[in-house]
């Protein structure tokens, strides 16, 4: 019998979140991400170093005695969030969590997970960011100890100094961004702080560290159970950002947010972001349970997560959109990064109806 999830945050938690917060609030403010988004350059890398490396929190999900902090998932999403909240451009989902799963389940990647671990370097799962939790993957071919192919919608290769590549003899490789044969192209993307690149092997050398199929679908589950936390801080900011402008901004000598139609469409949205804050925990505290188990309580958790996530975060950057008239819809107001984001993620490691789909197998509810 499923132990009882515990959806409230610990006292650690929310001190890691009032830490994480400070320093965002210090090092990411809107006019410096929109800057970010319009220059060649759009990851903050000295931000990733003052997380990562400053904080300790790209080894969050390591245990100990390999080099990390020991702490689980459930930490890891409380970063999200406040990650969420500043739409920050650092790739610490893609680096900290999917690439660092993929090396958990794998034997012989202790090195480069160190690596990660310590932000000496940034990894990135050569598979393609849509991809849901069991779903087909593409996979490199290799071939006289190298690799070739072409990989398409890679999140965050051009800032990962490490790939991490399926390849078709079933083994995972890690190959270096830098090496002989590899060229990182990138693709144009509607979320413009999570950059999407094309990576093509031509003979890149790599070094086989696992099996590809469990690694990189323990990874992707994780991707996408801890991404329900970034939703729920793009969620929450949308929703509070929207309210604060509302109290502020008068019409007919009348604040706008005393209208009773904006009050019934905000208290709706405050319902909405509360069950997705629900969902997210159940999510996070279901992979903490046991993360390498490929158990049903995880996978159910992290399908109802993601089959909700996608469609309250859009909802609410859309609302604060909107409810922001005329200063909302210019470039310089963040909330178009918001929705930007919003629309991307609800799309990343698998659709709604793809995770819809995946839950109705776990619970053996088939369609008609």
């Amino acid at each position: 019998m499923s132990a009882q999830p515990d959806l409230l945050y610990s006292e650690e938690e929310e001190a890691l979140r009032a830490a994480v917060r400070d320093l965002l609030t210090d090092h990411c403010d809107a006019a410096r991400v929109i800057s970010r988004t319009e220059s060649d350059a759009p990851h903050d890398l000295s931000l990733w170093k003052a997380l990562a490396d400053g904080m300790g929190l790209a080894g969050l999900l390591v245990p100990e005695d390999r080099g990390g902090q020991g702490a689980t998932h459930r930490e890891a999403a409380v970063v999200l969030e406040e990650l969420g909240r500043a739409v920050a451009p650092v790739p610490y989902l893609t680096s900290a969590v999917v690439a660092t799963e993929a090396l958990l389940a794998c034997t012989d990647g202790g090195e480069v997970l160190a690596s990660l671990a310590s932000a000496r370097r940034i990894g990135a799962l050569a598979v393609p960011l849509h991809t849901a939790p069991g779903a087909f993957f593409p996979a490199a071919r290799a071939a006289d100890g190298v690799l070739h192919g072409e990989l398409t919608g890679i999140a965050d290769a051009d800032a990962a100094d490490v790939l991490l590549v399926p390849a078709d003899d079933g083994g995972l490789y890690a190959v270096e961004a830098d090496a002989v044969g590899v060229t990182v192209t990138g693709q144009t993307s509607l979320d413009l702080t999570r950059p999407l690149a094309r990576v093509v092997l031509d003979g890149a050398p790599g070094h086989r560290v696992g099996d590809a199929g469990p690694a990189v679908r323990r990874a992707l589950r994780a991707g996408a159970g801890l991404l329900a936390s970034e939703q729920l801080g793009l969620a929450e900011w949308s929703l509070a950002e929207t309210v604060r402008y509302l109290k502020d901004r008068r019409q007919f000598n009348r604040p706008v947010g005393g209208f009773q139609a904006l009050k019934h469409r905000l208290a709706q949205l405050w319902l909405e972001v509360v069950n997705l804050r629900a969902a997210a925990r159940n999510a996070a505290d279901a992979l903490a349970a046991d993360p390498a188990a490929a158990g049903d309580d995880a996978d159910a958790a992290v399908a109802v997560a993601q089959a909700y996530a996608g469609q309250v975060a859009v909802h609410a950057a859309e609302e604060a959109l909107q409810l922001h008239g005329g200063i909302g819809m210019t470039w310089e107001h963040p909330v178009h990064l918001y929705l930007k984001r919003a629309k991307a993620d609800s799309i990343a490691y698998g659709t709604a109806g793809a995770h819809r789909e995946a839950l109705a197998g776990l619970v053996d509810l088939q369609a008609p």
